[in-house]
């Protein structure tokens, strides 16, 4: 690849925003112990205006996370259990007649807010998942044939266990393909896990909330103007090339039925750049693409049924993807 360009007239406010962020991953490992790329990776997804798929035994703190970012800059938190009997008005809202007025009264639903955590989503049947189809892509909401839109920034959150399958449904490919990443949160290592109970047990702590250590770091006016400045880290042809390569080389590896389709490519980019801005950098490098493939690609995927009865995984049939796939010379 030729010498990496640089973006002057952002170069030094990319700068500052890269400190800001570290103090605001700073903040919110405070509450989340242990999930440093986690944590990371969420905070790519809000500014790239994308949304995430949490997968991960219950009790690790995936509610947590939602919360604490809320917190972090002063935006509204919306939560929705998801359960077979939920409706699809139960989340987007519903108009309401008052007989006193005799007129239609629209009630918004939870939907409306700025990080909507999707609780355990596979839970719903398909009906009630396809409400967050519309909101997810347009960013808005329509109730009797009247769009509204909802507060920006947007971001959902859905969480799903990747070991209780009774009563659970598939997510439509559709709604799988919205979300910017698949995340997994596993178990904490033992120090960090030491900290998790030392912390919970403190007797001293035992009557505050968790989230009262969560400083509130920036505004969501700040955010906003993050997510335009990502926009214009700049990406090199090459290194579009390569994100490109990658998700095609998906639709052509053996073992794999279903490969990514564009919005994957697009998708590695848009990372990308916020990854460069959360390093300082003013453009982006293949090793961003590299490091986010495995999130950005890996709900994109299904493998043959001969892999899976081999034992195989998307995420190691993704690793060796990458290792066969040439990028650029930094």
């Amino acid at each position: 690849m030729s010498d990496a360009p640089i973006n002057h007239a952002i170069d030094q406010e990319v700068q500052a925003i890269s400190e800001q962020l570290s103090g605001l991953k700073a903040e919110l490992e405070k509450a989340i112990v242990g999930q440093s790329d986690v944590i990371e990776h969420t905070l790519i997804a809000l500014i790239a205006g994308g949304h995430v798929l949490i997968e991960g035994v219950p009790g690790l703190g995936k509610t947590m996370l939602v919360r604490a970012l809320a917190k972090a800059f002063q935006g509204k938190f919306g939560r929705v259990q998801f359960t077979p009997d939920l409706m699809p008005s139960d989340v987007t809202g519903h108009s309401m007649y008052h007989m006193e007025t005799q007129t239609f009264k629209v009630r918004k639903g939870p939907v409306f807010t700025n990080l909507l955590l999707a609780d355990e989503i596979n839970r719903a049947p398909a009906k009630t998942q396809a409400a967050l189809l519309e909101v997810m892509q347009e960013y808005q909401v329509t109730i009797d044939g009247t769009p509204f839109e909802v507060p920006t920034p947007f971001m959902v959150l859905a969480t799903q266990n990747p070991i209780e399958q009774e009563g659970t449904y598939p997510l439509p490919e559709a709604e799988l393909d919205r979300f910017l990443m698949k995340l997994k949160i596993d178990f904490p290592e033992l120090e960090h896990e030491q900290d998790i109970v030392r912390q919970v047990t403190d007797p001293q702590g035992a009557t505050v909330d968790y989230l009262a250590r969560i400083n509130t770091m920036t505004t969501l006016e700040q955010v906003s103007h993050w997510q335009q400045i990502a926009w214009q880290i700049l990406a090199d042809d090459e290194v579009i090339s390569y994100a490109v390569r990658i998700t095609r080389s998906t639709r052509e590896w053996p073992g794999i039925a279903r490969g990514a389709g564009p919005r994957g490519s697009i998708n590695l980019i848009r990372a990308a750049k916020v990854r460069a801005m959360m390093a300082g950098r003013s453009f982006i490098t293949p090793d961003d693409v590299k490091k986010l493939a495995p999130a950005v690609l890996r709900h994109r995927l299904l493998l043959s049924a001969e892999m899976e009865i081999e034992g195989m995984d998307v995420d190691t049939v993704l690793d060796r993807l990458l290792e066969e796939t040439g990028a650029p010379r930094q």
